[in-house]
C-alpha cells in the first residue's frame, strides 16, 4: 500500500460516519492483538481544553527525556500530526504499514459479518499499534467527542484519567444538559484509576465525584484558589500555583496565550502530581517543559503588521475565552473577524459572544464537508451585527483585510479548527 492508497482508503471509511459504541473497536483491537493493553495511558475527555492540557505534559515528558505518543484528532495541518511522537508526526511509510495491516483485518471482519470499523475507531486502533512498536514511555490520549462510548475507552486501566473543561457542545450525542455531558465524559474512569479533573461549574463537579466514588477512585480538582495570575501579554503568560496538595509553583511561564490557559497548565501540574511515582521528572524540567511547549492554532498569532490571530474556537464556551483575551488585550483597538464554521456547532451563541467587539465581520466557509455557507453564517451574523461581508476563500479575504487594515487593527481567524490547515 501506497501513501495514495492509504489516504483513499482512509478516506472512504468517512462514509461509514461516526458510531457511538465500543463492540466494533474491541473486535478490531482483539484481532491487532490489543496492543492498547501493553501501553501506559494517560486518557483525557472534555470539551474544551483536552489538547492544550496534553500539550502541556508533552512538553514536560519531551524536557524529561522521555517519549510521548500523542493521538490527536482532528489534526490541524497534515493528516500524519495525528500520530506523533515528541512533536514528530508518524512517518508516511510507517503509516502506510500500519495502514495496510488494520485494512486486511477490516475486509476480515466485515467477511465474517460485522460493521466495518469507522475512520475512527481505525486511527485509534493505528495509535496504539505505532506507540506499541515504537516503545513510547506514555501514551497521552484524547478521547473524540464523548467519553463512555467513544472508541479511545478500550483502554482498560490508564494511569490516570484527566476531565478537562466541561461545556455544551455535540448535544445531539452527549445529552441535552450539561450534568449529561458530565456523565458522558466521565464515563473514562475506570476502577481504582486516580482521576484529576479541571474545576468546572459545581454540578458537573459532582457528577466527576459520584462517577469516581462509584469506581473507588481518588478525585483531584484543580485549585482555582491557588492560582495567582503574575503577568499576561502577547509574548505568553506567567502564574504561581499551589497544587490541591500543597505543592508551590513559584512561577511558571507558558507560551500559549489566554487565562483559559493558565487553568490548562494547572491541570497539567496536577496530572503530573499524581503520574510522578512512574517517571523521573525535577521540577526544572517541568518548568522548561511548560515554558516550551507547542501546540498550533489556539490563540495563536499568525503575523504583526497588521496583527493577525488565529483560534480555533468551535463552541460557545471556546468563544467565551477568546473574547476574555480580547477583552484584556485589545479594548482600545479595531477588530476585524473573519469567521468560519462548522453546520452542526451551536455558531449562533459564539456569534453572540464574539460579536459585540467586532468593527467588522467577514464570513468564509471552511474547507470541511460539514461546513455552513458563507451566506448562511453572515445571515446569522446580520442579526447581531451589522457590518458583514460574505467571501468565498479564507486565504484571498485575509489578504484583502490585510491592505484595508490600519496598522493598529487586529484581525481575528476564528470559529473552527479547520481553519488552520488553511493557513499553512
Amino acid at each position: 500500500m501506497n501513501y495514495e492508497e492509504a489516504m483513499n482508503f482512509i478516506q472512504n471509511t468517512s462514509k461509514f460516519g461516526s458510531v457511538l459504541g465500543l463492540d466494533n473497536i474491541k473486535e478490531l483491537l482483539e484481532r491487532l492483538g490489543n496492543p492498547q493493553d501493553q501501553l501506559k495511558v494517560v486518557h483525557i475527555a472534555g470539551t474544551n481544553g483536552k489538547g492544550s492540557t496534553l500539550a502541556f505534559l508533552a512538553g514536560i515528558f519531551r524536557e524529561s527525556g522521555y517519549r510521548a505518543g500523542r493521538y490527536v484528532s482532528p489534526a490541524s495541518f497534515c493528516y500524519e500530526e495525528r500520530f506523533r511522537i515528541n512533536e514528530e508526526n508518524i512517518s508516511k511509510e510507517d503509516l502506510c504499514f500500519y495502514m495496510e495491516k488494520i485494512k486486511k483485518i477490516s475486509e476480515e471482519m466485515v467477511r465474517d459479518g460485522m460493521s466495518h470499523p469507522t475512520m475512527f475507531e481505525i486511527e485509534t486502533a493505528l495509535s496504539f499499534l505505532y506507540f506499541l512498536d515504537k516503545k513510547v514511555d506514555v501514551v497521552l490520549l484524547e478521547t473524540g467527542m464523548g467519553g463512555r462510548l467513544d472508541a479511545t475507552n478500550v483502554v482498560k486501566k490508564p494511569i490516570a484519567v484527566i476531565i478537562a473543561s466541561i461545556g455544551m457542545d455535540h448535544m445531539q450525542f452527549l445529552g441535552d444538559t450539561i450534568e449529561k455531558i458530565a456523565a458522558e465524559k466521565a464515563g473514562i474512569i475506570k476502577e481504582g484509576c486516580p482521576v484529576i479533573s479541571y474545576n468546572n461549574q459545581e454540578s458537573v463537579n459532582e457528577v466527576i465525584k459520584e462517577k469516581a466514588k462509584e469506581m473507588h477512585c481518588k478525585v483531584t480538582f484543580v485549585n482555582s484558589e491557588g492560582i495567582r495570575v503574575l503577568s499576561e501579554s502577547l509574548n505568553g503568560e506567567s502564574f504561581s500555583y499551589r497544587s490541591s496538595d500543597g505543592r508551590w509553583y513559584e512561577k511558571i511561564e507558558i507560551p500559549l496565550l489566554g487565562r483559559h490557559q493558565i487553568n490548562n497548565a494547572a491541570l497539567a501540574l496536577e496530572a503530573l502530581n499524581t503520574i510522578r511515582n512512574y517517571y523521573c521528572i525535577s521540577e526544572f524540567q517541568t518548568e522548561d517543559g511548560l515554558r516550551k511547549t507547542i501546540w498550533r492554532g489556539r490563540i495563536e498569532i499568525l503575523e504583526k503588521d497588521p496583527l493577525v490571530i488565529c483560534d480555533g474556537a468551535h463552541n460557545p464556551d471556546g468563544a467565551k475565552s477568546l473574547l476574555d483575551f480580547l477583552q484584556n488585550n485589545f479594548t482600545n483597538r479595531r477588530l476585524i473577524y473573519i469567521m468560519g464554521v462548522l453546520s452542526d456547532k451551536d455558531y449562533e451563541q459564539m456569534i453572540q459572544i464574539l460579536t459585540p467587539m467586532a468593527a467588522k465581520v467577514y464570513t468564509v466557509a471552511p474547507d470541511n464537508a460539514r461546513a455552513l455557507s458563507s451566506k448562511d453564517l453572515a445571515e446569522c451574523v446580520r442579526k447581531y451585527h451589522h457590518d458583514v461581508e460574505e467571501r468565498q476563500r479564507l486565504k484571498e479575504c485575509l489578504e484583502e483585510v490585510k491592505q484595508q487594515a490600519d496598522k493598529e487593527d487586529v484581525i481575528i481567524i476564528c470559529g473552527t479548527l479547520s481553519f488552520q490547515n488553511e493557513l499553512k
